[in-house]
């Protein structure tokens, strides 16, 4: 049977998850992390694609993206693992995918899915107990929507823009979002 084929909207954000092969690790190493940004950060860029949070677990990735076209996010995705898996292969002495399967490519349709994804994936860490709070995890876009720290790479987006008139009151705003009381301020 074939693989159903993707549909991506211009314009229109996308939850990705990519998981690794047989919940192995993808990274070891705080340069595998690295590398893995560094990548995304340059294919993502060259195919139009802006990524608006992202966090690295030990074995898998989540990503919000905005693709420009139909086409940017799967080139996007072929490619960092075109370059991120064989620079694993060759570091880590394997053969073979590092991929379980292809990658999951959720759209995102309003505004508030749009915040609960991200809160999602950015306390991902935090239920997975490998650290306490969202902050003490440095592989994802936490700091950059709590705090303010953003990469060059790391893009804006409008329903984040929305929570506040400044950056200030935008991470007041998130980080209120992201508390432990399990409530919502929406």
């Amino acid at each position: 049977m074939p693989r159903l084929r993707r549909i991506f909207v211009p314009d229109l954000s996308v939850h990705v998850i990519q998981r690794g092969h047989n919940r192995a690790s993808i990274f070891h190493e705080e340069v595998d992390y690295r590398r893995f940004l560094d990548v995304l950060s340059q294919v993502a860029r060259r195919h139009a694609v802006r990524v608006h949070g992202f966090v690295l677990m030990t074995n898998h990735v989540h990503l919000i993206v905005t693709p420009s076209d139909a086409k940017g996010l799967p080139r996007t995705i072929k490619e960092v693992g075109g370059r991120y898996v064989p620079y694993f292969n060759r570091k880590y002495d394997r053969i073979g995918t590092l991929w379980t399967s292809r990658y999951r490519g959720l759209l995102i349709q309003d505004e508030r899915y749009w915040l609960t994804c991200l809160r999602y994936i950015e306390q991902n860490p935090v239920r997975a107990s490998m650290v306490k709070t969202p902050e003490d995890y440095r592989w994802s876009s936490y700091s950059a929507h709590a705090f303010g720290e953003w990469p060059t790479w790391l893009a804006h987006h409008p329903t984040y823009l929305a929570l506040g008139a400044t950056p200030e009151d935008r991470q007041a705003r998130y980080r209120s979002l992201c508390g432990t009381t399990g409530s919502d301020a929406w």
